[in-house]
């Protein structure tokens, strides 16, 4: 099994948004703002193939779905879908995709599952031979948002996935189509369900999995969240958040699973390091894969 790092279309946002918690002064030594205060972001994908005999991709980035006021909003740099582009320098076309895997359905996650805006033509559905894998709390709160965090969804994307006839909703540890190939963890802190997915090591100690990738989606956006109190003023409930990163970090170190950042715009890669006073950070980190095995 070989693994890429797929850059999706990047955006630029509020630095203060981004690290909710922390003063300016901290965060801008990790993240250096722009005149408008906004950091840097990308919009990551993993691509695994062959995994349970399939092409699986991770996540779509934010695309290019919006209508250029809305991208001018919401700091989408690109105007063209750059996902596609990474597919094909890759070797790979979007309908060549069997399954992609969606850790939660807000639109930077996964508006890139949808074709580039055009005036007047409605919202498209791309990856026509693709098994989408969404958790089932996930799903619930796409297609009833709460008021705080209606504007992070997709209104039209709930209605294609379903009409796709390939849906599948995932409510536990392992899923029907990936089998045992592909572990889940949930998180509730960021968003309820937020699936993280690991891709299960080649290792086996004690009856568990060692080795392997973990996507770690919005509850670790990059390498500065790697740091336990730091938060984003997006998430929902940042004390439930910071608890389950104090565990999902500590789970991580000890079976050395690598983590896979999807919005730090510098690191696709890092294996996890906690030093004596406890603090948990990177190390052997990695800017992009390009067809690499997986690791042991």
């Amino acid at each position: 099994m070989k693994l890429w790092s797929l850059l999706g279309n990047s955006q630029k946002l509020d630095g203060g948004a981004m690290f909710g918690n922390a003063p300016r002064a901290v965060w801008s030594k990790w993240l250096p703002p722009d005149e408008s205060n906004r950091v840097p972001l990308a919009c990551r994908a993993l691509l695994a193939s062959p995994l349970a005999g399939k092409t699986v991709l991770f996540e779509s980035g934010i695309g290019a779905f919006f209508e250029p006021k809305l991208r001018e909003r919401y700091g989408v740099v690109e105007d063209r879908h750059v996902l596609l582009d990474s597919l094909r320098a890759a070797g790979f076309e979007h309908q060549d995709i069997d399954v992609v895997v969606l850790s939660h359905l807000h639109f930077d996650h996964a508006g890139g599952l949808l074709a580039p805006w055009v005036e007047g033509r409605a919202p498209e559905l791309l990856f026509p031979n693709a098994t989408f894998l969404v958790s089932a709390a996930c799903w619930d709160r796409a297609r009833q948002p709460h008021p705080r965090d209606r504007a992070s969804f997709i209104p039209e994307l709930p209605g294609l996935l379903e009409a796709s006839g390939r849906l599948e909703l995932v409510d536990a540890e392992y899923s029907r189509t990936l089998g045992h190939s592909v572990r889940f963890h949930f998180s509730d802190g960021h968003t309820p369900g937020l699936m993280l997915a690991e891709i299960v090591g080649p290792d086996n100690v004690g009856g568990h999995p060692h080795g392997g990738v973990v996507f770690c989606a919005d509850l670790i956006p990059g390498r500065p969240w790697v740091h336990v109190p730091i938060t984003m003023g997006y998430d929902r409930n940042p004390e439930l958040l910071i608890d389950e990163k104090r565990e999902f970090l500590a789970d991580k170190l000890e079976r050395n699973v690598h983590l896979f950042f999807t919005h730090d715009p510098d690191c696709a890669l890092a294996q996890v390091t906690r030093d004596d006073k406890g603090k948990y950070g990177t190390t052997h980190e990695v800017a992009e894969l390009q067809a690499r095995a997986l690791m042991a």
